[in-house]
């Protein structure tokens, strides 16, 4: 078996994992760093201390979207052709998802342990949860027949959103969507996530 020379760096609690997942998909070797954030396993690679970072062959690759539609197009899976509508449509929903789900997961995770004690504010988690609500029905307009969010193929906006959902029940941020529920539900099932999860 011939090594593609990957090797991603962060632990599996933070967005790490999307990477970790889509190589598990992919069906690729690679090596694990589970290095932490501003430490000394990451610095190297990213000045800035931030995982996950993907080293292909010796070049570090930043931010965990940026990695896994990376991936996706260098394998040829997960994704549509780039220049397609199809593809169009992908990268909107991708969009979509940081902006509206990650951004305000992440924006609490700052306010309870990542920002300064004395810059937290407890009291911004509220307003988030209901923009969170929110979000959840605008992507039921957004979802296919199913059973993945754009049809019959699983694609790199169902690595993010399931991984969001999961941080969400983590950061006890409700699901008020059944459709949603049942998705995560069958997304957890894979062989490939279930590996993941393992490392």
């Amino acid at each position: 078996m011939t090594h593609t020379g990957y090797t991603v760096v962060g632990t599996r609690a933070s967005r790490a994992f999307r990477v970790l997942w889509m190589l598990e998909e992919l069906g690729q070797p690679f090596d694990h760093i589970a290095a932490a954030p501003r430490s000394e396993g990451v610095t190297p690679f990213n000045p800035a201390g931030k995982v996950p970072v993907l080293i292909d062959n010796g070049t570090p690759i930043t931010d965990s979207t940026a990695i896994i539609q990376y991936l996706a197009d260098k394998h040829g899976a997960l994704t549509h052709p780039a220049g397609t509508l199809d593809r169009a449509r992908q990268d909107s929903l991708t969009q979509f998802l940081l902006d509206e789900f990650d951004a305000a997961l992440w924006m609490a995770a700052r306010h309870s342990f990542i920002l300064p004690e004395e810059l937290r504010m407890g009291a911004i988690k509220d307003s988030l949860k209901w923009e969170f609500e929110r979000s959840q029905k605008v992507l039921m307009d957004r979802f296919s027949e199913g059973p993945y969010l754009m049809g019959e193929v699983m694609t790199v906006p169902d690595i993010i959103l399931t991984h969001c959902g999961n941080w969400a029940l983590a950061a006890k941020f409700p699901i008020v969507q059944h459709r949603l529920s049942d998705y995560l539900t069958m997304m957890r099932e894979r062989a490939a996530f279930k590996r993941a999860m393992a490392r």
